[in-house]
């Protein structure tokens, strides 16, 4: 049977809407037009598939049973397209990404979920690195992309760098522990002489002096290690902002109200990859996920 794909697109269409008016407006298309495709797919396959009843449609038994294998044939189109489309660009069967320990875990989720909605069949590698394994291994070629904190950064004019925005950390307790309790004009104070723990990037981004406030801090690498040993009474770290709209991490930590503090500390973090035209199309995917991801959290604080 010669039966085409904008012929099923306007059968899904309209059995989706059950109407031709609304199916035309959304594909775009006149209402005649639309009734005329849809008319000319019966007589390909000999087979009624919509009733027409006034202004409205609904489908025949044929019609509700075509329409599931119509709706398959459609997704496999675009799943084909996505991957021609790729296979044009010259799409790499997968890519490495490295990341500071200072990311959040949500937004390198983001990004996993938008890259798979973008390149279903790309793997996708996460591994952590510190600012400078990051420029080498990129200039090597073994990590494609590279999110780095740049508040000490150089003009990198051997790759591409593009700013996509700025992490605050703030002070993190046990909720309803004894810090927590603290009254906020004290907290500053209690905090130069309470345990810290201070993740080991800042170090390696020679950004120590600037977040260790106690002489008695340990280093902790990890991000997830640092938020479960907060769950103990009489410590604090510095953690990303973001995280106090975590289910999980507000049901066990709070943010610590300073007085002196008006505002966290913020670093500025760029998204870095090798001049490549195949890397283009998943990086703007890779942005896209950064400023849903951002503008999300923008409007959680406004409520």
């Amino acid at each position: 049977m010669n039966f085409s794909l904008e012929q099923l697109v306007a059968f899904v269409a309209v059995y989706e809407e059950r109407s031709f008016s609304k199916a035309a407006a959304k594909m775009n298309k006149h209402r005649t037009t639309t009734g005329q495709v849809i008319a000319n797919l019966e007589d390909t396959l000999a087979v009624e598939l919509l009733v027409r009843e006034g202004r409205y449609v609904e489908p025949t038994e044929e019609g509700h049973l075509l329409y599931h294998y119509a709706k398959s044939i459609i997704d496999q189109s675009n799943i084909f397209d996505k991957i021609s489309m790729s296979l044009a660009y010259g799409e790499l069967e997968s890519i490495s990404i490295g990341y500071s320990s200072m990311i959040p875990l949500g937004l390198l989720h983001a990004i996993r979920r938008q890259l798979t909605s973008d390149f279903p069949n790309m793997k996708v590698n996460f591994l952590i690195r510190n600012k400078a394994e990051l420029e080498e291994e990129i200039k090597e070629g073994s990590i494609h992309f590279g999110i780095a904190n740049v508040h000490h950064g150089k003009g990198m004019f051997d790759m591409d760098s593009r700013l996509i925005g700025y992490i605050e950390f703030v002070p993190f307790v046990k909720k309803g522990g004894l810090l927590a309790q603290m009254p906020a004009e004290s907290a500053l104070g209690k905090l130069r002489k309470t345990k810290q723990y201070v993740l080991g990037a800042f170090s390696q981004e020679n950004l120590k002096e600037k977040v260790v406030l106690s002489a008695v801090h340990e280093e902790v690498d990890q991000l997830a290690l640092i938020i479960k040993m907060l769950q103990d009474d009489n410590c604090w770290a510095w953690l990303p902002k973001v995280l106090s709209e975590s289910s999980y991490t507000t049901e066990h930590l709070q943010v610590l109200d300073i007085e002196q503090l008006k505002h966290g500390l913020k670093f500025p973090f760029a998204l870095w990859n090798p001049h490549s035209k195949p890397l283009l199309p998943i990086k703007k995917s890779i942005v896209k996920a950064v400023d849903e991801y951002t503008q999300h959290f923008t409007d959680l604080l406004k409520h």
